[in-house]
C-alpha cells in the first residue's frame, strides 16, 4: 500500500514538508510507503468550472498547461493521501486550492475515485488559524466519502523559519501518532475487504437553493 503526499509549501524542504516526513515515520510502521509531491512552487490554474471533466469521462481536467493532470493520476493510484499546507491568512495557501478544486472535481465526476481512500489534512503554522486551515482540508476528504483517522491533538506543527518545527515535540508527536493511526486504519480497511463489502456507492442527489 501507498500514500501519496502534496505538499502545497513553495518552501519544498520547510515546515510543511517536515510535517509530511513526520506523518511518513508513523506511517513506516505499519510498513506503508511515502511517496511526496511538492507543487507549492508550480504555476497551477484554478478550476474555471467548465465541465469538461464530467462530460469526457477521461480522469482529467481541460486545463493541460500545467502539472495537475499528472499529479492527479498519483492521487487517483493511491490508497492513503496526505494534504499539507502552510497556513495563510488562517486558510490553505492558493496553489493547494487550485489543484485541490481541479483534482476533486474530476475525481467526483469520474466515478467517486477517492472513495473509501484514507485521507488526512495536516498544516503548518507560525501562530494562529491551523484550525481553519484544517477544517478546509478536512472539506475536501469528507465530501470525497473517505475516511478520516485522527491523532492525539489536532493536525499541525508550529513554526515560521524551516526547521523551527524541529523543536515542537508536541505537534511531531501528534503527527507521528496521525501516522501511525493512518497506516494501522489502511491495512484494517484492506483486511476487510475480503470478508465485509463496502457499502454500495449511491448516485448522488442534488438540490440547487433556488426559488
Amino acid at each position: 500500500m501507498k500514500v501519496v503526499a502534496i505538499n502545497g509549501s513553495s518552501k519544498v524542504n520547510g515546515n510543511t514538508a517536515l510535517a509530511i516526513q513526520t506523518v511518513g515515520e508513523g506511517l513506516a510502521t505499519q510498513g506503508i510507503d511515502l511517496a511526496r509531491l511538492d507543487i507549492g512552487s508550480e504555476k497551477l490554474h484554478g478550476c474555471v468550472g467548465c465541465g469538461a471533466c464530467r462530460n469526457l469521462k477521461n480522469r482529467r481536467c481541460r486545463l493541460d498547461d500545467d502539472m495537475a493532470n499528472t499529479w492527479m493520476q498519483e492521487l487517483f493510484s493511491a490508497d492513503g493521501i496526505i494534504l499539507a499546507s502552510p497556513v495563510y491568512y488562517a486558510g490553505i495557501n492558493g496553489a493547494l486550492k487550485s489543484f485541490l478544486d481541479r483534482a476533486f472535481f474530476v475525481a467526483a465526476s469520474n466515478g467517486a475515485l477517492f472513495r473509501h481512500k484514507v485521507g488526512v489534512g495536516v498544516v503548518a503554522v507560525r501562530r494562529a488559524g491551523a484550525l481553519t486551515a484544517i477544517g478546509q482540508l478536512n472539506c475536501y476528504l469528507t465530501i470525497s466519502e473517505m475516511y478520516l483517522p485522527a491523532s492525539n491533538y489536532w493536525n499541525m506543527i508550529y513554526g515560521l523559519m524551516p526547521g523551527e518545527a524541529e523543536k515542537d515535540v508536541e505537534g511531531r508527536q501528534t503527527l507521528k501518532v496521525l501516522g501511525e493511526n493512518m497506516g494501522w486504519l489502511m491495512r484494517v480497511i484492506e483486511h476487510g475487504r475480503t470478508t465485509l463489502p463496502p457499502p454500495a456507492p449511491q448516485e448522488k442527489v442534488m438540490l440547487n437553493f433556488i426559488r
